[in-house]
């Protein structure tokens, strides 16, 4: 993941909501698997076990986050197991077949999940976050971001 990239997700994350948090979650294990299908290509074993790790990460994450209350959970942490042993089988076998069903999983997740977070008006998990106001200056070959008022107050409160 570029750095331009993990600073938008940062960003997506600060602002998001409980539905788009997992959103943006499935959006990483795609970008990872795609990241890892990338090396294969590219005869990079270890960028290729790299993206399979962070692809795991994220899919952890989901797992950690279930609601077990809810009857549903159970159906996604199944689903969510399959997913991990399709990554550890793409790993062991060096193979990207079982990435493609990985994909086509998460794939269904995330449009499913994005449908969802139109229909969720709950605010953003975090609050106290840095405010980021549209604001970028323009010079002759570069582009400058710009942040104000950024306080000493920003962050988590516990």
């Amino acid at each position: 993941m570029t750095k331009e990239l993990k600073q938008e997700y940062t960003l997506k994350i600060t602002q998001a909501n409980k539905t788009q948090l997992v959103t943006i979650l499935y959006e990483m294990l795609l970008i990872y698997v795609g990241e890892a299908k990338e090396a294969h290509a590219g005869d990079c074993r270890d960028g290729f076990r790299e993206g399979i790790r962070k692809a795991r990460g994220c899919v952890n994450e989901l797992l950690n986050s279930l609601n077990f209350d809810h009857e549903l959970a159970m159906n996604f942490m199944q689903l969510y197991l399959y997913i991990n042993r399709e990554l550890a089988r793409a790993e062991v076998r060096n193979s990207t077949e079982p990435l493609e069903n990985v994909n086509k999983v998460v794939g269904q997740f995330h449009a499913a999940y994005e449908k969802l977070g139109v229909l969720d008006t709950s605010g953003p998990v975090m609050s106290n976050v840095q405010s980021v106001y549209a604001g970028l200056t323009y010079g002759k070959n570069s582009l400058t971001e710009n942040l104000a008022d950024q306080g000493i107050d920003r962050g988590f409160r516990v």
